[in-house]
């Protein structure tokens, strides 16, 4: 009794101390979300440097910057599980279609990832290792926080190119190695996208030995599955296969159910995924908060064709042997029976001939005016235009996308750059998810659908991922954690992107603080670049 009485009486003192102390920044009267999925609660937040020094009531306190936040709900910076901004914060330090949005923290890596590589010539200063990557851009200065995964697609072509075979000993053991070295340079683990060439070639055991190496040091094993349409069990049970025999934690990148066909799945996949969870597999997942995914067309073809590359393709699709098999292969579904493509949306081409006549319109359309059927058309359309041809798939449910958001495991991924609504990067089309997927979880889902409770959503946009990440001091608001605060009005947050406009800027985050630093304020950015490398759980420090 004496002990708990003592407790609060110090308890007591510091927060008497720290109500009357002065802080760099002073968040008053927001509504704490903290992150951890509990009840919110009004109370000010108080900031010094690059900390949360005190939660609470700071009436008699004072601030050097003090912000109004009655009306806001005060968050964890939110964290994008899957993010494509790895190049785009090369171009634009700024982060502006996340920032926008409360997020604080960028994850690379889904099959690709900055490291490691070769240079190109002696006069290449760029980096080589994925940690030079990390080093590289810190040095730049950006504004969100970044991590990264290595991607098993990088450390195979480092190896083997785009060759399509089986490494040899020595090279396996060469490929365990350059994970190994990216693990203890900060790496998140090991991700994979094995729908795609050359990630496909590498076989279930390729990858179990390189997520051996990840799970030596605490890594995570993350995902893009062989498949999420037709053959989705068997995907499923390749990750959970590797998640066993590699002992590692594994999730699935944007968990989906693809084509109209398969969407009565979606009890048999959610059964699946707990199935291996109460067998004791820690395997958790992510979303994006639409209904439409967003590709290239060559992953509607088969990747054997794809060996070597994109130009390898195009000149094999030039002979009439090989296109033929293609075409049969197609329409008996290999890799799987394909979307209609009136589902199918072209982004653009690297060519102004095609974008002027084709760029935003549906596959069948195309198909239409090129005068060909839609099989034919797509390879005709990657051989003049020599790209993959991104393009927006309608293929998934509405329903399936609410139920699996609700999924107490799946957190939020955008799948996309990180970019500003300005030229060159509106040029080219997006998916609206680069400016919307966190804003339409918070905007849409929650206060207008209300599929869940706006605490749960706060908790898969902070803490959950920052639990699987094994990230520390950061995901909750606590005091001690890192200072990377969101601020944002419930009643008005809300995705504008669409996908005939996508380069609109999600609207109602008020405040974003990356490290302690204000980075948006009243819905503009700052200019101010704070982010830093976070490093994952085999880190060593050089």
């Amino acid at each position: 009794m004496r002990q708990a009485f003592l407790f609060f009486i110090v308890l007591f003192l510091f927060s008497f101390n720290a109500a009357k102390q002065k802080f760099d920044v002073i968040l008053r009267h927001g509504l704490i979300y903290d992150g951890l999925g509990g009840k919110p609660f009004q109370a000010d937040v108080g900031i010094n440097a690059d900390t949360i020094a005190f939660i609470g009531d700071l009436k008699q306190a004072t601030g050097k910057t003090e912000f109004e936040a009655i009306g806001l709900a005060i968050a964890p910076g939110f964290i994008n599980m899957l993010s494509w901004a790895d190049g785009s914060l090369l171009k634009d330090g700024r982060s502006m279609s996340d920032i926008k949005q409360g997020v604080t923290l960028e994850v690379f890596g889904e099959g690709w990832s900055p490291g490691p590589r070769k240079k190109k010539n002696a006069n290449d200063s760029s980096w080589e290792s994925l940690g030079d990557y990390f080093d590289y851009l810190e040095k730049k200065k950006v504004s969100p926080n970044f991590a990264s995964f290595v991607g098993a697609t990088t450390v195979r072509t480092y190896v083997l190119d785009f060759e399509n075979r089986k490494p040899t000993h020595e090279e396996l053991v060469q490929m365990k190695s350059l994970v190994e070295k990216a693990m203890k340079e900060g790496a998140m683990g090991v991700g994979s996208s094995l729908i795609y060439a050359p990630a496909d070639y590498a076989s279930t055991e390729e990858l179990i030995e390189l997520c051996k190496a990840a799970s030596a040091y605490g890594g995570m094993y993350i995902t893009h599955m062989r498949n999420e349409s037709d053959n989705i069990y068997n995907a499923l049970n390749e990750a959970f296969r590797i998640a066993k025999e590699a002992n590692i934690p594994t999730e699935i990148y944007h968990l989906k159910i693809n084509n109209t066909w398969n969407w009565t799945k979606a009890d048999n996949v959610i059964a699946k995924i707990d199935s291996a969870q109460k067998a004791g597999l820690k395997i958790t997942a992510d979303m994006y908060t639409y209904n439409a995914s967003g590709t290239g067309l060559t992953a509607r073809i088969p990747t054997w064709v794809q060996e070597g590359g994109i130009s390898a393709l195009c000149d094999r699709l030039k002979d009439p042997s090989v296109r033929e098999k293609v075409i049969q292969e197609l329409e008996s579904g290999i890799p799987s029976r394909n979307s209609d493509p009136k589902d199918v949306m072209i982004l653009g081409f690297r060519k102004d001939s095609l974008n002027k006549l084709y760029k935003g319109k549906r596959l069948n359309e195309i198909a239409r005016l090129h005068g060909k059927n839609a099989n034919e058309t797509m390879l005709d359309l990657i051989i003049a235009d020599r790209s993959s041809i991104p393009a927006i798939f309608f293929l998934m449910a509405e329903l399936n996308v609410k139920r699996m958001l609700q999924l107490p495991y799946v957190s939020i991924c955008s799948d996309a750059a990180s970019i500003p609504a300005e030229k060159p990067f509106t040029s080219s089309g997006t998916h609206p998810r680069a400016y919307g997927s966190f804003a339409r979880l918070l905007g849409k889902y929650v206060r207008d659908e209300r599929i869940m409770k706006l605490e749960e959503a706060v908790r898969k946009l902070s803490f959950l991922p920052a639990s699987n990440l094994k990230i520390k001091k950061r995901g909750s608001l606590k005091i001690g954690n890192y200072a990377d605060v969101v601020a944002f009005d419930p009643t008005k947050i809300k995705d504008n992107a669409t996908f005939d406009r996508p380069h609109q800027y999600a609207t109602g985050v008020t405040y974003v603080f990356v490290n302690g630093v204000l980075v948006l304020k009243n819905g503009i950015h700052t200019d101010a670049k704070p982010g830093r490398c976070v490093r994952g759980p085999g880190f060593v420090k050089r």
